[in-house]
């Protein structure tokens, strides 16, 4: 039921946002089987207005985030009052949390992965145990992963997955030694979401 309901909410938003890992890049994926919204209206064509543009924005964030709308708009409302309100500060911010930033790194297949990994302690920062996934990760930081949990069934085929696997260009990682290391910040053209328009949601 859970893997129906992801399916479902990409298929609503029209996009792909891997929600449910490697299925994501397969011939299973749904929005490959079913590329139109769900329901039995689901093939036609509808206008849409620009605050269900704003909205849908919202929405492939909030999902591929796992983010509720209060954090959402905590997020927006405290960058507006420290004056750091744009699509790159966003961005930068979002890819920034720890448990996407195990995604990235490609130790977790999805993000949703990623956060329960965090949250059970399986990872350090700069050889510290962080069991927040919200944590904002900086430029330097060092990510690993934790000696006791190396031996892990969930990291099992983590090597071979590794090897076929390419992080972002402002990510290094170190597949034999499991380390990952944030060299710069991420760039406005690694994203599948417009920052803009959510923007102007929250500024409504």
């Amino acid at each position: 039921m859970l893997l129906k309901s992801k399916e479902k909410k990409e298929r609503a938003l029209g996009t792909k946002l891997f929600l449910k890992g490697e299925r994501c890049s397969s011939l299973k994926c749904a929005m490959i089987r079913r590329p139109y919204r769900p329901g039995q209206h689901g093939k036609r064509r509808h206008s849409v207005s620009d605050f269900a543009r704003q909205l849908k924005e919202k929405q492939k964030i909030q999902i591929s985030f796992g983010l509720r709308d209060r954090q959402m708009r905590e997020l927006f409302k405290n960058m507006a009052v420290t004056k750091r309100l744009n699509a790159q500060a966003v961005l930068n911010r979002l890819e920034s949390r720890f448990d996407n930033v195990i995604f990235r790194l490609g130790f977790a297949p999805a993000r949703i992965a990623a956060r329960q990994l965090v949250s059970h302690g399986h990872f350090l920062i700069n050889n510290r145990k962080v069991t927040i996934p919200s944590y904002a990760v900086k430029v330097g930081d060092k990510i690993s992963i934790r000696e006791g949990s190396r031996s892990s069934k969930v990291f099992g085929d983590l090597p071979l997955k590794l090897k076929k696997y390419e992080a972002p260009d402002w990510i290094k990682v170190d597949k034999d030694k499991f380390i990952g290391e944030i060299i710069k910040k991420p760039e406005a053209g690694e994203t599948l979401f417009d920052p803009n328009l959510v923007m102007e949601y929250y500024s409504r």
